[in-house]
């Protein structure tokens, strides 16, 4: 039997490369995907604006959890590569609001597919019970990582 700190050790192994092989899986994928100008955060950036209605540059960053000022940035090259496009608001000249170019539109879908082949995978391997106690537990560490240094 595991004592506390040997499995607060493996917890934490698990964290980290499960981390790490998610992130090397989602560089692979943008590699294959035919748009390799793009990097793993321009990938989040465009994941983070969607597919749906615009959005400020306020509501993105705090959906990513960066600042206003490091999100500019990436901003400003998924401009300059075509996939993102920036209007200024009609009602409130300083509202600027973001879209996906049809260019990021593809490239939201490519990664979306991705995302889709990963959860097909895993949950093809576990039964309801246990995709439902994954969930949870999926749940709980969301919670924890969002709620973490507040």
């Amino acid at each position: 039997m595991m004592n506390e700190m040997d499995c607060r050790e493996r917890m934490n192994d698990a964290l980290v490369n499960l981390f790490r092989d998610i992130n090397s899986l989602e560089e692979r994928a943008i590699e294959g995907s035919g748009f390799d100008d793009l990097t793993i955060n321009d990938v989040h950036v465009i994941d983070a604006i969607g597919l749906g209605e615009p959005k400020n540059m306020t509501a993105i960053s705090r959906e990513l959890s960066v600042t206003v000022g490091t999100l500019t940035i990436a901003m400003n090259g998924l401009v300059k590569k075509g996939y993102v496009d920036r209007q200024r608001s009609e009602k409130d000249r300083r509202r600027v609001n973001i879209s996906l170019t049809e260019k990021g539109r593809r490239a939201f879908e490519s990664h979306a597919g991705f995302h889709r082949a990963m959860v097909d995978r895993i949950a093809g391997n576990l039964s309801l019970e246990e995709m439902e106690s994954l969930m949870n537990l999926l749940t709980r560490l969301t919670d924890f990582f969002r709620g973490f240094g507040k």
